[in-house]
């Protein structure tokens, strides 16, 4: 069968972090107390009754400053938020994105679907508002949208020398409110991306922004690096708690070599062809094509899954190729 022939969408998209199957480790059906000390199991021996399994806790600052929390007890990023938001006595859609082990905006170490277990968590949370007038002068405005899993959509990336660029109130890290008026909450990056990129060109537009708050000594700064938040390994512990929209979070082990190698080059094509950036959307494609066949088998597996994104049979060939790519080493 030609790629493209007979596809049609079957289940709707669901937030960043995709389930799929477990790689490594547990379930965990209530997160709490230490990410230390967990119990060993032997082959073939019952698991250990509800309050004798190892429990997790994970420490937390304010990125702008604030004394240290700890949380635990969430599954996904939005309970994520909430616990964050208990912490701290502060509204849960205060928090706009969270970083590890760094309190400054750097989308290296943006947490998207997983955290290691040693990681230190920081949270930034909205800061000054702002509203921004752009004159549209090129098709393309030099913006990467990236979203946190929880309805919020900001900037990723500021292509240099582009007109978002020579604008230096837009920074990284800014949440996009709304456009011309219309609210941006609750809507997904790729639909974000979709709607600057069909801006008409020659004409003006109002954008509302709200930049997190910044510490003294991130004042001024105007963007991360260049590099895919892939490109980071996020952790600094032996495995990942690895965040789910459905069901309950699970440990498991870092990403091989060629998964990573894998998410790295399928994120650059997600920004490429649609202006954003997701490395656990990346993640879940490489997920659904290391075991298919010929790339026929990878494009009903992206329509069962992901069938939201309608994505363009060339995208979904390059995807394939950079699999195989990644699979004998010639990435």
């Amino acid at each position: 069968m030609p790629l493209g022939l007979g596809r049609r969408k079957k289940a709707p998209l669901v937030e960043n972090e995709e389930a799929e199957p477990i790689r490594a480790g547990m379930t965990l059906e209530g997160l709490g107390e230490s990410a230390q000390g967990g119990l060993d199991l032997q082959p073939g021996l019952p698991p250990p009754p509800p309050n004798l399994r190892p429990r997790l806790v994970f420490h937390t600052q304010l990125a702008h400053g604030s004394p240290t929390g700890r949380i635990e007890g969430f599954s996904n990023v939005r309970e994520l938020y909430c616990k964050i938001g208990e912490a701290f006595g502060i509204a849960s859609s205060e928090v706009m994105f969270c970083t590890l082990n760094t309190h400054k905006v750097d989308m290296d170490k943006l947490l998207g679907g997983q955290i290691g277990l040693e990681d230190f968590i920081f949270a930034h949370i909205k800061g000054q508002r702002k509203e921004v007038d752009v004159f549209k002068s090129e098709d393309a405005l030099g913006l990467t949208i990236t979203d946190n899993g929880a309805g919020y959509a900001f900037i990723k990336r500021i292509k240099e020398g582009s007109i978002i660029d020579r604008i230096q109130v837009i920074n990284v890290g800014d949440l996009i409110e709304s456009i011309n008026g219309h609210s941006l909450i609750g809507c997904r990056h790729y639909e974000v991306a979709k709607m600057l990129k069909e801006l008409p060109k020659g004409k003006d537009f109002c954008v509302k922004l709200v930049e997190p708050m910044k510490a003294f000594d991130m004042i001024s700064q105007r963007s991360g690096s260049a590099r895919s938040a892939s490109a980071a390994q996020l952790g600094t512990g032996r495995g990942t708690l690895r965040l789910r929209s459905k069901g309950p979070a699970t440990v498991e082990d870092l990403p091989s070599a060629f998964e990573e190698k894998a998410i790295e080059k399928v994120d650059d094509l997600l920004e490429s062809y649609m202006g954003i950036r997701d490395s656990e959307l990346a993640a879940t494609m490489v997920e659904l094509g290391k075991d298919k066949k010929n790339p026929d088998e990878f494009a009903e597996a992206l329509d069962e899954t992901l069938g939201d994104f309608a994505f363009p049979d060339e995208f979904v060939f390059d995807v394939w190729g950079a699999i195989g790519d990644a699979k004998v080493g010639r990435l």
